[in-house]
Parts: structure tokens; C-alpha cells; sequence
């Protein structure tokens, strides 16, 4: 059928229109014009009316060049979004000229509040602000930006333009954001008082999104802003409260929130304080910024409420799974990290597990990220393959799997990988284990803050920058060596440990660093958590990571009270005393490299988390299989390897003591003894003993064990030689 508005506004079947032009869209109010100098496709831009009557939205439209002959369209449509700070995307963005070329539509908008759709310098907002009333930034809500994407999209459905079940988004940032989140609604749209209903064009065509490719997305927008350190990337649900409802209000990312705040502040349109509390920009801005306590505050409860429930892709209903989704982050990204797609990744695969979805992983995204050409253009290719085929119908289906690239340094070398495989947790077979079991404490106002401005994200920008290796007084510090030819992270590094500190309102920054033979320092991934109270075996994770680390390099993690000007410091920060500390490193080689440095990961936490994300492998299990004796230096645990390949950790102690801990991995059938280096204070209570003559000690052993539910503890005798 030839686009032709009158066919559909008169009902009139039957009557076809000549000429290169397509017929203006929208009932006329958006014209189209052929544009020679790119290839004759047509562009149609303008202002139109939403789904509330009243706000207008600006409007692109790109259609493929005039069919010679037979019919033009309905094409399948890609919708594509801008960034924070943007407006609608047009023919300066040389993919839309190609789709366009090879049969699609391409639609893009300025959401409310940005460009000509009320923006800041909107002409009808300055000479007409009642027309504006509504058009304010809703900062991204599924009640308002999404649905009039939605709805614009529909319209073109009715007037012939688009095919009603085969509408792509895709989109960065800001725009991944909207992506991310019309797939999670499919074919459903939200009502004002948060109800979803079906997705229906004003003529009443039911409209489904057919695929999405979001670049640099959110899942949890209240966790990219205010992380608190409930994300787990091997749980299959992770929600910003946690698991049991109860975690903390996180530690505000102050760098990037104040900047974004200040560029919307100028370019876009924000509500009068307390005008609507959906969406009151400032009100929110002003009370996070004042910093803690935040969670005896009702209105700062409030705003994460209101945050996760209508901004975050993540809490729409899925009860249904989301449209086929290919993922776009960037390991370098500080403001939307990895974790945001691993979130809506791993529930996806847990709850529809024959269902496409898919991670794509590289240098790419907000600051600090290299984004280089190559990666880009490669990622280009696997964008068009998914849209080609579940909007089109061609090619084979694209696998549901991961895929990386790797951070590398100077930003002139070339990216490592592609790496592939079935699901996240595989794309980093072994892991690599270091820790220490004495105390160290983080003092109040320790770090550096010339080293912060270094590694932040505006003031630094830069992932190859280096500041000095050595260690700050006051913040606590672990190094492992890296032995030839070096190993490559590629996943999430996760911190195990007891934390010890005063009231509820703490912070704790993390840096993995990378010292380098000369002494400086490069930071590989960093976090944020807000212990609360802390406790015994507080698991957290670091913002995932791809990268190599050299031989002859040092592996260094270091904590710290805060981590600015990227993260706020706390009102109310106590010390915090860290003691039995394990960090595991997933890598990309296989257990047994490096000489046995690299084992088969290890089950998750110390108490292992359920439910686990991804496809499980059978694991073996370990037990005590003879006495447990002890040098000066070390203990020797005996165990016994059956059912399938045992890993895990071991723990000894005497009352409150630990006197020897150490990881094992094992294969199928073996009897090994493990030797676990005894402690200070373990070296000092075997001596004291050996001194009073006594030849054995009582103590508990507890194996943390990948075959088993939970950890086992059992009392032995420690026998001293």
C-alpha cells in the first residue's frame, strides 16, 4: 500500500497517489521531503500532538527512497533514540541514511523536555508556555516518554508507514534506556496511574515491538545513580532493595549526577519544585545531594520507590518475556556499567531460557570509555544481523550468547577477542582467588583525592590514566603478584569479608588497580557499598571488567571511605575494621593455568546464593578424609574428592580465632592433602600450645563447598607437630 494519509483519514479504499513524495504524516502536520544529496530518502520532520492531546512532540521520520513502482510500505520500522541532553536523530547519523537505503523506516523524537518537545530553548515553551504544561521531563518515565514513542510509533502503523509487528529500538544511553524498556513492555503500554493494557494504535492495530538492541542502558536507574552493593551477578534476581527487601539507600555516583543534573538544568525543561512528584528533578536532586542519613527519610524512601517503579526497565511486569534483546555495554562506563545489562540478562535467562537475548561487551559507552572504531563497527554488524532478521525475516537467527571485547592500553592498540560463549558466567572459566585474614581499617576522610580526580569520570575521563601505586594511610590494601604471561579478568571481581562499624550510614569505595612495573597504578574496575552494620561474609561485587593483566604486574585491591569526586563521601561515616578478606577474580583461561594460581570458580559467596543465574555444571563433593595436623607454618586438611570435579574453601578456627584458611580445587576421585598457612595469630596460639606441652588442639573446620547447599562445620582435632 503507497503512504497515503488520505486513504486512511477518509476510509476511502482504493485510491492510489503518484509522485516521489510521500504524503505528510501525522494528519498532515509533519511534511516529507526527498532528499537528493543522501541517496533520495525522505525525510519528514515536525511538531505533532501525543497520546494526552495537548503536548506536542517533535518528530523525524526516514523513509526508504520512492519505489519506481508497486508498493510503498508498510516497512518494518527501527526507532531510534537520543542521549541525555540530545534531541531527535535525522540523516547526520549516517546509519539512519543506511537502514533507510535498505528498506526501513527510521523514527526518532525529541522526548518531552528536550530539543523542540518543550525543551529548554523550545520556541512554543518561551512564546507559549501553556503549551508546555505537560511536556516537562519526566526523566524517562514509562507513563509518559515511553508511551508517546509508543504512540507516535502507532500512528504510522495506521497511516501505512510502519508494520505493526515489526518495530526495532534501539538507542544510547538516555535512548538505551528507552529501548531497554519498550521491550520490557512488548506489546503493552502504561496508563498514567501505572496500569498496563495492550498496546493498540488509535485505529485499534495491536502493535507488538519485535527487537531491541539497547546500547549503554539502564535496568535500575535509582542502582546506576545510588549503587548500594546488592547486585550479584551470578543471582538471578536482583533488585535494588536485595533479595529479603531490606538493603540500604546507596552512595550517590556525585560527579556524574551533579553533571547530569547541571546539563538538563540548562538545555531541558524540569518541573517547578514539588510541582509533580513523578517527576520532580530538583526536590530530588537537593535532597540526595544533602547526603545521609537517607534511609530514616521518608521522602528519600520515596524517591527510589518512585525511581524503580516508573524510570527502570527493569520493574515493568515480566510476566511475559521481554521482545528478543541484544545488549550493548561498556566495561568502562561509570555511570551505566556492565552490571545494568547483566541485571535484566540474567532474569531473562533464568525465567525464559529459550527466549533471545544476548551481551555485547567492549570499551564503549560514557566516560571513561575509549569507544574506538573498530569495536563500534563491528558491533554495527551484529546490531544489523539482529534487526535483519526478527524484522525482516533474514539470516539465520542470531545465537543468544556473550560476547566481549577487551580494555586495552595505550587506547592505539586494538581491542582483544571477540570472546564468545553460551552465557555470561561462562565467558570466564577459572578464577583466580587471593585474600588475607587479618584486620585492616578504613578511616573516615583517607584516600587521596588528587588520585580520585584522576580516576573520575569527568574530571578524568581517561581508562589508561595513572596516578601512584602506593598505599594511603588510613584505607585498606591487598596485592597478589601476576606470574608470566600475565591473565585476562573478564567478569565481575567479588569481595568476600567480615566488616566491623558503627551505625548504618557508612560507605565503602573499592578500586581494583592494576601497579605496573614503574610504580604506577591504572584503575581496572571500582564499586560502591553501603555496609550498613556490617557482619561476617559480606559478599559485594566491583563493576564487571575485561582486561589483561601483564606478567610482572601487581593485582591490587584497595577500600577506601569514598571515592571522590566520583562518589559522595558519607555524612556519618564510622571506621570500618575488615578482616578474612577474599577477592575472586574470574579470568578467561581455564582452571589449572598458571600453574594452579587459576582454579574452577568457586560456589558463590561462602554460603552459596540462590538462586544461580545460567546453566549449572555437576560439582563433586569434598570431606574430611583423615586427621588434620600442623607445622609452625601451616596446617595440612586431608580431603576427598567424589561425584564430579570439588572446589570450594576451607576455614579453621579456635573459638574466635581463625587460625588457617585456604582455597581448594580438586578433580573427580582424588584424595589430596590441602596445606592452609596458618595465620599471625594462629602461629601464635599453636606455639603458646606446643610450649604447655599439649599435642593436639580442638577446633572447627568449616568447608564452604561448591557441591553443597550451604557450608558444613565440624569440630576436629588439630594434631601438632
Amino acid at each position: 500500500m503507497r503512504i497515503f494519509l488520505a486513504l486512511l483519514l477518509t476510509a476511502v479504499s482504493g485510491v492510489v497517489a503518484t509522485g516521489a513524495e510521500a504524503a505528510d504524516l501525522y494528519g498532515g502536520d509533519v511534511p516529507c521531503a526527498e532528499q537528493p544529496s543522501n541517496g533520495n530518502v525522505r525525510l519528514c520532520g515536525g511538531e505533532t500532538t501525543t497520546w494526552d492531546g495537548a503536548t506536542q512532540i517533535d518528530v523525524n521520520v526516514v523513509l526508504p527512497p520512492a519505489p519506481s513502482s508497486g508498493d510503498d510500505g508498510p516497512y518494518p520500522l527501527i526507532g531510534v533514540f537520543h542521549g541525555w541532553g540530545g534531541s531527535k536523530i535525522g540523516l547526520e547519523d549516517k546509519r539512519v541514511q543506511d537502514w533507510a537505503e535498505r528498506g526501513y523506516a527510521v523514527f526518532s523524537i525529541s522526548d518531552r523536555g528536550w530539543g523542540d518537545s518543550c525543551g529548554g530553548m523550545d520556541p512554543d515553551r518561551l512564546l507559549e508556555p501553556t503549551a508546555c504544561a505537560a511536556g516537562y521531563n519526566h526523566l524517562l518515565d514509562t507513563r509518559y516518554e515511553v508511551r508517546d514513542a509508543q504512540y507516535l510509533i502507532s500512528v504510522l502503523a495506521d497511516e501505512g508507514v510502519a508494520i505493526p509487528d515489526k518495530i526495532g529500538a534501539t538507542g544510547v544511553s538516555y535512548g538505551g534506556g528507552m529501548s531497554l524498556a519498550l521491550a520490557a513492555l512488548r506489546n503493552r503500554t502504561m496508563l498514567p496511574d501505572g496500569s498496563l493494557v495492550a498496546w493498540k494504535s488509535p485505529a485499534g492495530t495491536p502493535m507488538e515491538l519485535a527487537a531491541a538492541v539497547p546500547q549503554w542502558p539502564w535496568s535500575d536507574l535509582a542502582y546506576s545513580l545510588m549503587p548500594n552493593g546488592s547486585t550479584l551477578d551470578y543471582r538471578a534476581d536482583n533488585p535494588y532493595r536485595g533479595p529479603g527487601g531490606d538493603a540500604p539507600i546507596g552512595v550517590e555516583k556525585s560527579s556524574y549526577v551533579t553533571g547530569l543534573y547541571g546539563i538538563g538544568l540548562a538545555s531541558s525543561n524540569y518541573a517547578p519544585p514539588g510541582a509533580d512528584p513523578g517527576a520532580d528533578l530538583t526536590g530530588w536532586y537537593t535532597l540526595i545531594n544533602a547526603g545521609e542519613p537517607y534511609d530514616s527519610n521518608p521522602l528519600a524512601n520515596s524517591i527510589v520507590a518512585e525511581i524503580t517503579t516508573h524510570h527502570s526497565s527493569y520493574y515493568i511486569d515480566h510476566s511475559q518475556p521481554p521482545a528478543p534483546l541484544l545488549i550493548q555495554s561498556g566495561w568502562n562506563d561509570d555511570l551505566f556499567p556492565v552490571d545494568e545489562a547483566v541485571r535484566f540478562y540474567n532474569r531473562t535467562r533464568a525465567q525464559y531460557p529459550g527466549d533471545p537475548i544476548s551481551l555485547f561487551l567492549m570499551d564503549d559507552g560514557h566516560a571513561r570509555s575509549q569507544n574506538k572504531a573498530a569495536d563500534e563497527a563491528l558491533f554495527l554488524q551484529r546490531l544489523n544481523a539482529w534487526f535483519d532478521h526478527y524484522l525482516k525475516g533474514a539470516g539465520s537467527a542470531p545465537s543468544s550468547s556473550a560476547e566481549a571485547l577487551t580494555t586495552t592500553c595505550p587506547a592505539a592498540s586494538a581491542s582483544a577477542g571477540p570472546y564468545k560463549a553460551g552465557d555470561w558466567l561462562s565467558l570466564s572459566p577459572g578464577e583466580i582467588r587471593f585474600g588475607d585474614a587479618a584486620g585492616q581499617t578504613v578511616l573516615p576522610g583517607a584516600g587521596d583525592p588528587s588520585i580520585g580526580t584522576t580516576f573520575d569520570p569527568i574530571a578524568g575521563k581517561d581508562p589508561c590514566a595513572t596516578a601512584s601505586g602506593a598505599d594511603q594511610a588510613g584505607t585498606a590494601n591487598y596485592r597478589l603478584s601476576v606470574p608470566a604471561p600475565g591473565f585476562t579478568l573478564l567478569g565481575s571481581p567479588t569481595v568476600i569479608a567480615d566488616l566491623a562499624t558503627t551505625g548504618t550510614n557508612s560507605a565503602l569505595a573499592a578500586r581494583l588497580l592494576d601497579v605496573l612495573p614503574d610504580g604506577k597504578e591504572r584503575l581496572v574496575a571500582r564499586g560502591l557499598l553501603r555496609p550498613g552494620p556490617g557482619g561476617d561474609d559480606v559478599v559485594f561485587q566491583l563493576h564487571p571488567q575485561g582486561y589483561r593483566f601483564a606478567g610482572d604486574d601487581t593485582v591490587k585491591l584497595e577500600l577506601l571511605p569514598a571515592d571522590p569526586p566520583y562518589s559522595r563521601p558519607s555524612n556519618l561515616q564510622a571506621p570500618i575494621t575488615v578482616t578474612d578478606l577474599e577477592l575472586r577474580l574470574p579470568v578467561l583461561e581455564q582452571p589449572g593455568a598458571l600453574g594452579g594460581l587459576v582454579q574452577t570458580p568457586a560456589a558463590p559467596g561462602r554460603a552459596a546464593a540462590s538462586p544461580v543465574a545460567g546453566p549449572s555444571t555437576r560439582n563433586g563433593v569434598a570431606e574430611l578424609a583423615g586427621r588434620l595436623r600442623s607445622s609452625r607454618r601451616a596446617a595440612r586438611v586431608p580431603l576427598r574428592c567424589a561425584g564430579g570435579p570439588c572446589s570450594g574453601q576451607l576455614l579453621l578456627r579456635s573459638g574466635k580465632r581463625v587460625l588457617a584458611r585456604n582455597t581448594y580445587s580438586m578433580r573427580d576421585g582424588a584424595k589430596e592433602g590441602i596445606p592452609a598457612s596458618l595465620t599471625k595469630r594462629g602461629r601464635k596460639l599453636i606455639a603458646s600450645k606446643r610450649r604447655a606441652g599439649k599435642r593436639s588442639l580442638k577446633i572447627r573446620v568449616r568447608l564452604t563447598d561448591a557441591g553443597r547447599p550451604a557450608p558444613i562445620s565440624l569440630k576436629r582435632p588439630l594434631r601438632l607437630r
